[in-house]
C-alpha cells in the first residue's frame, strides 16, 4: 500500500514538473510559420538563469495558451538565438504572426506575462517615404509627438538581429514615445537620403524639430529607452530639413549622375590606358589645326585690309 502511494506521489510530481517542449531549429521555424502567436525560450544547458525562466514559463503555460492563445516551447543550444537577441541565452521572444518581441527583465510571473499581456501585437510602426512626414511632423511642428525610427536595410544582417530588440523598445516605449523603422535601401531610400543616412543601422530620435542620432555603444534595450527618455540631450541635436522640392531632387539626381559618369570615366581610363594616350594625341592634333589655321588667317588678314584701302583710293580720285 504505501508502495502504491509512493508511486503515485512521484507520478503526480513528474507531471507537475515538466519542463516545456523542447524543439530543434527546424522544428522552431516551422512552429514560428504556423503559430500566430509563440513564446520561445532560448536556453543553454548548465545555465542557472535559464532553469529560473524556464521554471517561470513553464508555470505560466497553461495562462498563455487560455489567456493569450500562445503555445510556449524552448529552444536549447539554438543556431537561432543570436537572430533575436545580441546578449544570447536566455532570451524570451515573443512571436506575434512572425514578428519577434524581446523581453527584457527578471524571470518574475506577473512581470511577464502583464509584458506579453500587453503587446499581443506589434509596437513599432513601418514609414515609408510616402507617409514618414505625415506620421512624424517631423519639420512641421512634432504635433504627433517624439518619434525614435530606426533605419535598416534587408542586406543588413545586424538589422535582422536587432528586430526584436527594436520591438521591445517599442513595447517599453509604448503610449509615451513613437517607435518606427524605416527600410533605407527600398520604400525609405528618399527619407534616408534626406537624414543622410549613409550606414546601417542608423538610429535617429526626433523631437520638437530637431534630430538627435543615437551614437551610444551598445545596441540593447535598456540603451535605447534611456537614450529616448533622457540620454538624447547629450548628443548635438540638428534642425530637421525640409522636404525636398522636385527641382531640389532634379539638381540632386544631376549632381548624382555626374559623380557617377566621373567615377566611371576614370575607371575606364584607369583599365584601358590606351584611350587616354589617344585622347592626349588627338587634343595635341586639334590644338596644332587650329593654331595653324589661327596663323594662317592672321597672315591672310593685312592682305585684305591693304586692298580695301586702295579700292577706297581709287573710289576717291
Amino acid at each position: 500500500m504505501f508502495f502504491k502511494i509512493s508511486w503515485v506521489f512521484i507520478l503526480f510530481a513528474s507531471i507537475n514538473c515538466q519542463s516545456l517542449q523542447s524543439v530543434s531549429d527546424d522544428e522552431l521555424l516551422q512552429f514560428i510559420k504556423e503559430e500566430e502567436k509563440l513564446i520561445v525560450l532560448f536556453s543553454k544547458q548548465n545555465c542557472a538563469l535559464c532553469d529560473k525562466f524556464e521554471k517561470t514559463l513553464d508555470s505560466l503555460y497553461e495562462d498563455f495558451q487560455k489567456h493569450l492563445n500562445a503555445a510556449t516551447v524552448a529552444a536549447v543550444n539554438s543556431h537561432l538565438a543570436r537572430l533575436y537577441s545580441p546578449t544570447k541565452e536566455p532570451a524570451v521572444v515573443f512571436f506575434r504572426h512572425g514578428v519577434p518581441l524581446l523581453y527584457d527583465g527578471e524571470p518574475d510571473e506577473n512581470e511577464i506575462y502583464g509584458f506579453l499581456e500587453k503587446n499581443q501585437s506589434p509596437a513599432v510602426k513601418e514609414l515609408t517615404d510616402k507617409i514618414f512626414e505625415h506620421m512624424t511632423q517631423a519639420a512641421t511642428g512634432a504635433t504627433t509627438g517624439d518619434w525614435f525610427v530606426m533605419f535598416y536595410g534587408a542586406s543588413c544582417v545586424e538589422c535582422q538581429r536587432l528586430h526584436a530588440v527594436w520591438e521591445g523598445v517599442g513595447a517599453t516605449l509604448r503610449g509615451r514615445i513613437n517607435v518606427a523603422r524605416v527600410d533605407a535601401n527600398l520604400a525609405g531610400v528618399n527619407t534616408a537620403k534626406r537624414f543622410k543616412v549613409s550606414k546601417l543601422p542608423a538610429f535617429l530620435f526626433f523631437r520638437l524639430g530637431k534630430v538627435y542620432r543615437y551614437d551610444l555603444p551598445k545596441n540593447d534595450i535598456k540603451s535605447f529607452v534611456s537614450f529616448a527618455q533622457d540620454w538624447y540631450k547629450n548628443s548635438k541635436g540638428e534642425a530637421v530639413p525640409l522636404l525636398s522640392s522636385p527641382f531640389d531632387e532634379l539638381v540632386d539626381w544631376c549632381v548624382e549622375m555626374i559623380r557617377y559618369s566621373i567615377a566611371f570615366g576614370l575607371q575606364i581610363l584607369a583599365r584601358y590606358p590606351w584611350i587616354w594616350q589617344i585622347g592626349v594625341v588627338g587634343f595635341g592634333l586639334v590644338a596644332i589645326t587650329a593654331l595653324i589655321a589661327i596663323i594662317k588667317a592672321g597672315k591672310s588678314k593685312p592682305k585684305s585690309v591693304k586692298k580695301d584701302k586702295q579700292t577706297q583710293s581709287k573710289k576717291s580720285k
